[in-house]
């Protein structure tokens, strides 16, 4: 350990997670020719390559697959002991964040954000884009964004998960539904036509509930966002699934009626995903305390 630079820790964890050069040469705030030094030192030390470059970036080796866990977590320990010395003062900090929302979480969750931040953080402004499950990972890891808020079950070990809120699901038909009202049961549920929602949101309990029913072909009609439900459903007959917070939310403002499911539904893990401890800036620690603390 004499000889041995703690930084390299730091860079050997980033790349490895952000599987790029340049991105952490940005997390860290140092020219590109440092980081390639320190990579250098590093593979002289471990006697390995640890990193091949490709097309799609830097994939590690089986060595630096072997160190990731001890050093990632050496460095988490290091870092979670020295946080006290951070600093970011929302109150008086003028700062700008990216997130990134899927079209249920701007409709449900960002005005909830949106109405807590002046209070606590009057400088702080937000950039919403949209959520890209496939990408958003590699998007953290070139600092493209602060955090996303997904129900995707992401394992990746470039990404920190924070779990929020576990949430169900409701029925929802035409206020005016001929058939449906009230206490519902499966086998009317099954005489119905559905509408259900497709694509990479991590909402497929539903799908798969109805699938486990028997009931898939009762299916007529595949969307790619929530927010087109209540559209679809109040002048017409279909039956939607829909989690139970945005629900309410298109009870309110639309020709809709809300009913308990008769069959399980897996619930939805709803949580936000940002840079493991250890790569977060002050601000960023700050921003994710709050959204925590907001919407969990």
């Amino acid at each position: 350990m004499q000889d041995f630079d703690l930084n390299l820790v730091r860079t050997f964890v980033l790349l490895y997670e952000t599987r790029s050069v340049t991105a952490t040469a940005e997390a860290l705030h140092v020219t590109q020719p440092t980081i390639s030094y320190s990579l250098q030192k590093l593979r002289r030390r471990f006697s390995d390559e640890l990193f091949r470059r490709t097309g799609g970036g830097l994939v590690p080796t089986t060595t630096a697959r072997t160190l990731y866990e001890p050093l990632h977590g050496a460095l988490s320990e290091i870092e979670a002991a020295v946080s006290g010395a951070w600093s970011f003062s929302p109150s008086t900090a003028r700062a700008a964040f990216t997130l990134c929302l899927s079209d249920l979480g701007e409709i449900s969750l960002l005005p909830r954000l949106m109405a807590a931040l002046p209070p606590v953080a009057p400088g702080v402004t937000l950039t919403v884009r949209p959520l890209d499950v496939d990408r958003a990972a590699d998007q953290l890891g070139r600092g493209e964004l602060d955090a996303f808020i997904a129900s995707s079950l992401i394992s990746s070990q470039r990404v920190a998960r924070i779990p929020l809120f576990s949430e169900g699901y409701l029925g929802m038909v035409a206020a005016d539904h001929p058939r449906l009202g009230g206490v519902v049961s499966l086998g009317q549920l099954a005489g119905e036509r559905h509408v259900t929602v497709f694509g990479p949101t991590g909402h497929d309990g539903p799908r798969r509930a109805l699938e486990a029913c028997g009931l898939l072909d009762r299916v007529v009609l595949e969307v790619t966002r929530f927010a087109a439900l209540p559209y679809l459903v109040q002048d017409g007959e279909l039956v939607a699934m829909v989690p139970r917070l945005v629900a309410e939310m298109f009870a309110a403002d639309h020709r809709v009626r809300l009913f308990e499911l008769p069959l399980e539904v897996e619930p939805a893990q709803v949580s936000v995903y940002t840079r493991h401890t250890h790569a977060r800036s002050p601000a960023q620690h700050w921003l994710v305390g709050f959204m925590r603390s907001v919407l969990g």
